[in-house]
């Protein structure tokens, strides 16, 4: 007898995860997992980003006891400085004012966690943005019109945040807006899930 795929439980309440996933047009329920997402003391970027994935998993497995739980984080880095959500318009003019010409890294970590069986796939995406020279008017004006308060260095790519960039490269752009499907599809097939087979 073939057993049939866990319940999918997206482990965040980003409204851009959830726009990711149902892309992938699979049946999945969403919860918001409680944690501190503050960086430990010398905690790298890389340790940072897999940490809080694992984190937001673990802290649902008990109320989903027989599901798949998939979880993500992003940090951005600046010039070696670690960015998170800028919470505010201030902030967010700090943040893209200090991207402003430079080249920023985002790193971006899934963790999805079979909470029946145990297993647990971890991975890391990268991605690579070159920002224009900006103005500060045109910085002003960008956060005006896309408030991106909620996003990690303060822009939104699938918005008018294109017209912040140069260029971009990557191995999944859709790990830049913050859950990487790529990476995701290669787990849910491990766990006999396939987004093209119904």
């Amino acid at each position: 007898m073939t057993l049939s795929p866990p319940p999918i439980i997206l482990a965040s309440s980003s409204r851009y995860r959830r726009q990711l996933l149902d892309q992938l047009g699979l049946k999945y329920d969403w919860a918001a997992p409680d944690i501190d997402e503050s960086p430990l003391p010398t905690e790298t970027p890389d340790a940072l980003a897999i940490r809080l994935a694992k984190e937001k998993a673990v802290a649902l497995q008990e109320q989903f006891p027989r599901h798949l739980l998939i979880a993500s984080d992003q940090v951005a880095v600046n010039s070696g400085r670690m960015m998170g959500k800028s919470g505010s318009r201030e902030r967010a003019i700090e943040q893209l004012t200090s991207c402003s010409g430079n080249s920023v890294e985002f790193l971006t970590s899934l963790c999805v966690l079979n909470t029946l069986s145990g297993r647990e796939h971890i991975s890391l995406s990268r991605y690579r943005v070159q920002f224009r020279a900006l103005t500060a008017n045109q910085i002003e004006n960008y956060i005006d019109r896309d408030q991106p308060f909620d996003c990690a260095g303060s822009f939104k790519v699938e918005g008018l945040g294109a017209a912040l960039f140069l260029s971009h490269e990557g191995e999944d752009p859709s790990s830049l807006i913050g859950l990487p499907l790529i990476s995701l599809c290669t787990a849910l097939l491990d766990e006999g899930i396939d987004p093209l087979v119904r």
